[in-house]
């Protein structure tokens, strides 16, 4: 089972991360899976940061960046994988 929970706004190909608007809440250590039509992530989030700073949640309406194991895009939806 899934829930949506956000959506990737950009992806920093450099520095592997994703930038993704949070609709419910995230925590480190849970299962996501990014879906979009060229992408289809599954992974732990292992690293996060709000505003350049590392956190362990993020609320609803956060703008935060997920290190990703693989490139994803602008649109995907991040979903939290139960």
């Amino acid at each position: 089972m899934e829930t949506v929970i956000g959506k990737v706004t950009h992806y920093y190909p450099r520095v592997g991360v994703a930038a993704i608007v949070l609709s419910d809440h995230i925590t480190r250590g849970d299962h996501i899976h990014i879906l979009g039509p060229h992408d289809d992530l599954h992974q732990i989030v292992s690293s996060m940061e709000y505003n350049h700073e590392p956190i362990v949640e993020a609320d609803p309406g956060q703008d935060i960046g997920i290190r990703v194991n693989e490139r994803v895009h602008e649109g995907d939806l991040v979903y939290r994988e139960y």
